[in-house]
């Protein structure tokens, strides 16, 4: 029970500093529990990443939901996830009820600019490092290359194509790849 309060408190105290969604919270979780607690390795937190980006839900608490269930199993996923959505929901509650008594105020457009420029330095700096874990070898780039390029010129396309088929292709790409190198 102590380590899923610890758990819960954790998330908490990071659920009510994130801004910016959850490649904003990526340096954030890697300083947690990658580099201050040892929990879960870069790689893991990659692959997190990864997954929490392919399935339904909010990146952050998907990620968050992980790291629970590797550390506690299903009532430490359970408890990661309500730790980390507490405070955003008191606070989102709040600022519902007053921001329209408050959106015009020149400090407060003057707030939310400033956490819009940080929000882009901590996705540039996630960004970094899953380029980093993620993009190791020539393979990884070249798929990194088609998938950047489908990304962009999709709407240009005569046919659309979608972020789940582009996971999709990856994910076949990535298992063909590796069945092969390790077949050699």
């Amino acid at each position: 029970m102590k380590e899923l309060i610890e758990l819960y408190l954790i998330f908490l105290k990071l659920g009510s500093v994130t801004f910016g969604g959850g490649l904003a919270m990526f340096p954030l979780l890697r300083r947690e529990f990658v580099e201050t607690r040892g929990w879960i390795t870069d790689a893991e937190l990659t692959d997190y990443y990864a997954v929490g980006q392919c399935t339904p839900g909010i990146i952050a608490v998907n990620v968050a939901t992980f790291v629970g269930n590797k550390r506690k199993g299903a009532a430490g996923g359970v408890t990661a996830t309500l730790g980390f959505i507490t405070a955003p929901i008191i606070v989102l509650t709040v600022i519902t009820a007053f921001l329209r008594s408050f959106a015009d105020y020149p400090i407060v457009k003057d707030a939310f600019a400033g956490i819009r420029v940080c929000v882009c330095v901590l996705i540039v700096n996630a960004v970094r490092r899953l380029w980093k874990n993620s993009v190791i070898d020539a393979p990884a780039f070249a798929l990194f290359a088609v998938v950047f390029a489908l990304s962009v010129a999709s709407p240009y396309l005569p046919v659309r194509v979608g972020p789940a088929a582009i996971v999709a292709a990856s994910l076949c790409f990535g298992i063909l790849w590796n069945r092969g190198k390790r077949a050699k």
